[in-house]
């Protein structure tokens, strides 16, 4: 429509540039030739933009000329395009969309919900959205969003979802999505639970409880320490009076005679051993080292003795 109007004013302008000619005021005439010029360069600028478009960087176009739609969509440049058809825009880029939404979990309590969604719209699909939904996309997405939220949590209790199975959720969320927007042409790049809103005393009691839940677990983790410990002692304890009765076997009467008969033994061989040795009462010789200043005394006195 808009290049129809321009292409009517640059005819009307000439046409007034040409007519004014036959006026007798020059002065007039110059300033009536004026303002044609002026609006016929507009009106051409308007019919060269209708007729040149430009897609900038993170968007694709979809043509549309006379109830028909190009199968191609523009990519980012320069493109010459018929003047009378309807180029439509799209981003292809990142988006974020955050909710507040109002659940209600397994139990039928209510709470709510602040999530989040990253999607982007596929430059290959643009042209099946455009046909089959039009330019509606965020109706599309916050509606769909909305319902599956509430769909996944009503199946969960609400404390898993505050706290142990919170992951899980958001997982959930991120499959469901994107089996409902990728037919659609979007790509889910993530869904995120951001934040749990639980009434005041609904959240009191949920901490308790897992107050609780920590304690016992705490107090089952120390008395298996304590067991594994008391069975540790219990097992070193074992070893060592096995060890004790092993020894105690084997020092029989045999043994420990061949031990002193081993011990006499070394010390005969030694240059420098001074022993005194009697017999024992079970037949093991006793041995008595004397030191070499007590020695030497002993020979003395030995020598000096009256023959």
């Amino acid at each position: 429509m808009a290049f129809i109007v321009s292409l009517l004013a640059t005819l009307v302008s000439l046409l007034v540039y040409f007519s004014s000619k036959k006026m007798v005021s020059s002065h007039s005439r110059s300033g009536i030739q004026a303002i044609a010029v002026l609006i016929g360069l507009i009106s051409i600028i308007v019919c060269f933009s209708r007729t040149l478009r430009i897609i900038s960087v993170g968007n694709v176009g979809v043509v549309e000329s006379f109830g028909s739609v190009a199968e191609r969509p523009l990519s980012p440049g320069i493109h010459a395009v018929n003047p009378f058809s309807n180029l439509e825009v799209f981003s292809t880029r990142l988006r974020n969309v955050t909710e507040d939404i109002e659940v209600t979990s397994q139990e039928g309590l209510t709470f709510n919900l602040h999530v989040s969604l990253q999607y982007r719209l596929e430059p290959q699909q643009v042209v099946n959205f455009y046909q089959s939904i039009g330019d509606d996309e965020a109706e599309i997405i916050r509606s769909r969003f909305r319902s599956t939220v509430r769909e996944i949590t009503a199946s969960y209790p609400v404390e898993s979802v505050y706290s142990s199975q919170r992951q899980e959720v958001s997982e959930q969320l991120q499959v469901r999505l994107s089996e409902q927007l990728e037919p659609l042409g979007f790509s889910v790049e993530g869904a995120y639970l951001r934040e749990v809103i639980l009434p005041e005393t609904l959240q009191a009691a949920i901490q308790e409880k897992l107050s609780a839940e920590q304690e016992s677990q705490q107090m089952a983790f120390t008395l298996e320490r304590e067991r594994q410990e008391a069975e540790r002692k219990r097992v070193e304890a074992r070893g060592v009076a096995d060890a004790q009765a092993i020894v105690a076997e084997s020092l029989t009467d045999q043994a420990l005679q061949l031990r002193a008969i081993e011990a006499t033994e070394s010390l005969a061989e030694s240059d420098n051993a001074k022993v005194i040795i009697v017999g024992g009462e079970d037949g093991a010789p006793l041995v008595f080292q004397l030191n070499s200043d007590l020695a030497g005394q002993s020979s003395s006195q030995v020598s000096s003795a009256p023959n």
